[in-house]
């Protein structure tokens, strides 16, 4: 229970990464190549340069078995989370 708790208090936090290197004209996610950070941890560090990399405006966390909106944004790139807290994917939208 304990590590469910940190885990959502950490998607939370997480959520509101924002890009602090300038950002391509209109922001819009390019996800090639970032199939590298499957596997690795889902940590702030990781977050932050998959961000700068994909070139989106926003990162949205999605830890496993959560619920998502399913709006389409070209200026957001998604990571998807395991129950280890490992990036099992990410995707643009």
């Amino acid at each position: 229970m304990r590590r469910l708790a940190a885990l959502s208090a950490f998607a939370v936090a997480a959520c509101a990464i924002r890009a602090e290197a300038p950002l391509p004209a209109g922001g819009n996610c390019h996800a090639e190549g970032l199939e590298r950070y499957v596997g690795q941890v889902g940590s702030a560090e990781n977050g932050a340069f998959i961000l700068r990399e994909s070139g989106a405006k926003t990162l949205r966390w999605i830890p496993h078995g959560s619920a998502i909106t399913m709006d389409y944004s070209e200026q957001r790139v998604n990571v998807r989370l395991d129950l280890q807290n490992r990036i099992e994917g990410v995707t643009c939208g």
